[in-house]
């Protein structure tokens, strides 16, 4: 089912708040994601970068694993927020696509600023899920 205007709202003002917390000493690029179940659960997360450069986890990792930490595996939706409505990297399209590909992603900038919905397919088509592993 589709979100309605003031859940996507509601998932990008969560995300825009969360990432006032983010540790980026290193690139100075904040950002935040809030996670929604399809129960209705939000799950935020912030990038955190560290001086060893590949331990540097992203905000939307962060939320999801935060969701899955607590039993959370079903996802409608997750709102990225940057300064310039940058989109997931490649690692992270990745691990929204293991929870499923018809994920809605909500892009917006540091202004809360709707600028993109696409999904998790759009993102990563002929992505690696594990679908992959089953044997034929």
């Amino acid at each position: 089912m589709p979100l309605s205007t003031q859940e996507i709202q509601t998932l990008i003002q969560a995300a825009m708040e969360i990432r006032q917390f983010a540790y980026v000493p290193y690139s100075n690029y904040p950002v935040g994601a809030a996670l929604r179940t399809k129960a209705g659960r939000i799950f935020t997360g912030v990038n955190i970068e560290n001086a060893a450069y590949p331990q540097t986890i992203c905000a939307e990792r962060t939320a999801i694993f935060k969701a899955v930490s607590e039993g959370e595996r079903d996802f409608d939706a997750i709102a990225v927020v940057t300064e310039n409505g940058g989109t997931p990297c490649g690692g992270c399209r990745q691990v929204l696509a293991e929870f499923g590909m018809d994920t809605l992603v909500l892009i917006a900038d540091g202004n809360g600023r709707l600028l993109r919905q696409t999904s998790v397919a759009e993102l990563l088509p002929e992505a690696f899920t594990p679908e992959s592993l089953k044997k034929k």
